[in-house]
């Protein structure tokens, strides 16, 4: 009998390829980088069978510093290509690493259809809400206003929500995080890791070159303590050291801040987060930040698995070719064919 052996525990140390990494100094980058490997480490990944693929931007370059395999892919394309590893061998770790203007501009009908689809595979999407490679021109998700190369005026346009985006196209897992939020955000990771499905998680990243302290009033360190509140499946809709919550206001269809004394939530009305109610996640995707003092929701926002593209694919593929000869040659001259005699090609069926 032969013994075998317990399959190594990568550290995130392993995760990090030789290669230079080159964001600008102070990027938000460094610290999503640092939550992956930190992830992947954690979950027991294996480098031979993760791949991290990406389109054309700051964020796209990620293949290069992790140990894994990678695809830097051309701008938008990275679902697409995604798909077909996928498909080819379901067995891998699929990741896809790119940004608001990768992801939502050139490359919006692609994660559209990858969310519909529901290809079993994790989505980071940094959102910095400006184009930070091509030197600061204002992104699909930059705010009215934004003075840009390409907006220097302002701009006027509407920006777009990625997360009501990803609920829009049927995302089935939907989650926020920020880049120096090294407690929560690796959790986040893994939760969209055990999802089978897309899981599609935004990541507000700061631009420290083009849009630097765009998400301060948050994520900065002398954010407001009741800024942010982090969602938690089945707990109450706290923040600000539990004094406050949310209800629904019923009348107007939104949600409202309550205060909350001695902790009696309950009779405050607060809500209790259930990851499977779309119409509240909608909301909280909706829900505008600082306006009535309300917070900036966080977390795992919207969970409701769904067999996955690949799944059923593979299900189809098998349930077709149960019982049929595995013979090349056979499929080859199988229908029509043709049998070439002289100079006069003669078919047959």
């Amino acid at each position: 009998m032969n013994d075998i052996a317990p399959l190594a525990q990568f550290s995130p140390a392993d995760f990090a390829s030789d290669q230079e990494v080159r964001w600008c100094p102070g990027c938000g980058d460094y610290s999503i980088l640092k939550a992956v490997q930190r992830t992947l480490s954690q979950i027991g990944a294996r480098p031979e069978n993760t791949v991290c693929i990406s389109g054309i931007g700051c964020s796209s370059r990620f293949p290069y510093y992790l140990e894994t395999y990678g695809f830097h892919t051309i701008h938008g394309r990275a679902p697409a290509v995604a798909t077909g590893l996928k498909l080819a061998n379901p067995d891998l770790d699929v990741w896809i690493v790119t940004g608001d203007g990768d992801g939502l501009s050139i490359g919006g009908n692609h994660m559209a259809h990858l969310l519909r689809r529901n290809l079993d595979c994790q989505v980071l999407l940094f959102n910095n809400e400006i184009y930070g490679l091509t030197k600061g021109q204002y992104s699909p998700t930059s705010r009215i206003g934004t003075r840009s190369p390409s907006t220097p005026f302002g701009s006027v346009d509407q920006p777009m929500n990625p997360c009501g985006f990803a609920l829009g196209a049927g995302g089935r897992f939907i989650a926020r995080a920020y880049d120096l939020a090294q407690k929560e955000l690796p959790e986040i990771l893994k939760r969209a890791y055990a999802h089978k499905g897309t899981s599609f998680v935004e990541i507000y990243q700061n631009c420290i070159v083009y849009n630097d302290g765009v998400f301060d009033n948050f994520a900065g360190k002398q954010a407001a303590r009741d800024a942010v509140l982090w969602l938690r499946p089945g707990q109450p809709m706290l923040f600000a050291d539990g004094t406050k919550g949310l209800k629904l206001d019923r009348e107007r269809l939104r949600l409202a801040v309550v205060p909350v004394s001695s902790g009696d939530w309950r009779a405050a009305g607060v809500l209790v987060h259930d990851e499977t109610s779309r119409v509240i996640a909608q909301l909280l995707i909706e829900m505008p930040f600082a306006d009535d003092s309300l917070p900036m929701a966080l977390g795992v926002i919207y969970c409701d698995p769904a067999l996955s593209f690949d799944a059923a694919v593979t299900a189809q593929n098998r349930k077709l070719s149960a019982g049929k000869p595995r013979d090349l040659q056979m499929l080859l001259r199988s229908g029509d064919t043709w049998s070439v005699a002289g100079d006069r090609p003669t078919g047959t069926a």
